[in-house]
């Protein structure tokens, strides 16, 4: 059963949009901020590392725990989530194609954009490391894992419980500010990416919450027009993280590539007016009392 928008009506029971940013965003800023302050002690012994590592991926971990805390007594909402674990089936190929090599493609375009501005083609080689650390964690396994954990929690739950109340592309919007506060404390533990990012400068630091802007509006799209898949926007976001560290790519030629992803996600929210435009029905109250026996 879809909705006039196209989206699945049980997206609309994802009821807790307060409750569930409120904690996915509080426990792992608890998590990180500790972690922060551990990373940037002068004694750096196995004790110190090891608690810093343990904070960071309770972090990651805690919005899954949120999602799976919120749903522990909605049965219909586990099936829902578990159904959209599954491959998409009767998703057009241009979808899931898209997922796979949208953000790959995109950094490719912006170094070849790049060579006309004087920068290096030797963008183009493979880096055979990566730009950051993650202290006793691999950097792959982080970007694997940050991928898959983030995208069940915003997607297994977070997505659909903002766009409930709102269209869906001010709910792209207001998720993109949440997302970016949520990453806030990363900038401040020692070695990792977002603190990297910060040290390159406010140019840098700035295009990151708007290289955001596009990400977050397509991977929404790509998301409700393969029937809400949860493997979509996983495939999407590991695929962006791997890309944008796997060549030797200029910092300045991300600059390009936010461009390019914002006049696509643009067009894109032109393109199809009523998935991203539409507001959601007006809604019958429902008593307190039975949203307690409801969840």
């Amino acid at each position: 059963m879809t909705s006039y928008r196209g989206i699945d009506a049980i997206a609309e029971r994802y009821d807790r949009p307060v409750l569930f940013y409120v904690l996915a965003t509080a426990i792992p800023w608890a998590c990180w901020f500790g972690a922060a302050a551990l990373s940037n002690l002068e004694a750096q012994t196995p004790p110190v590392q090891w608690s810093t590592a343990a904070l960071s991926v309770a972090g990651l971990v805690a919005p899954v725990g949120v999602v799976a805390w919120l749903v522990r007594k909605r049965p219909e909402l586990r099936a829902d989530i578990r159904a959209r674990l599954a491959w998409p089936r009767g998703t057009r190929p241009f979808f899931i194609v898209a997922a796979f090599l949208l953000l790959p493609a995109s950094i490719l375009v912006a170094q070849a954009i790049s060579l006309l501005l004087g920068y290096s083609p030797e963008q183009f080689l493979l880096r055979g490391g990566y730009t950051f650390t993650a202290g006793l964690l691999p950097v792959w396994v982080t970007l694997l894992a940050a991928a898959v954990l983030e995208e069940f929690a915003w997607h297994g739950y977070g997505t659909d419980t903002l766009v409930r109340r709102m269209p869906v592309l001010a709910a792209s919007l207001l998720f993109t500010v949440i997302w970016a506060l949520w990453h806030l404390p990363l900038s401040f533990i020692d070695g990792y990416y977002h603190q990297k990012v910060v040290e390159s400068g406010w140019l840098h630091t700035l295009n990151f919450p708007l290289s955001m802007v596009a990400f977050v509006v397509l991977m929404n799209w790509l998301y409700y027009r393969a029937g809400r898949s949860i493997l979509i926007p996983i495939v999407f976001h590991i695929t962006a993280n791997f890309a944008n560290e796997v060549f030797l790519t200029h910092p300045d030629t991300k600059l390009i590539q936010t461009a390019l992803l914002l006049i696509l996600a643009a067009v894109v929210v032109v393109r199809d007016r009523t998935l991203f435009l539409a507001r959601p029905p007006a809604r019958a109250s429902v008593p307190r009392s039975r949203e307690k026996v409801r969840e």
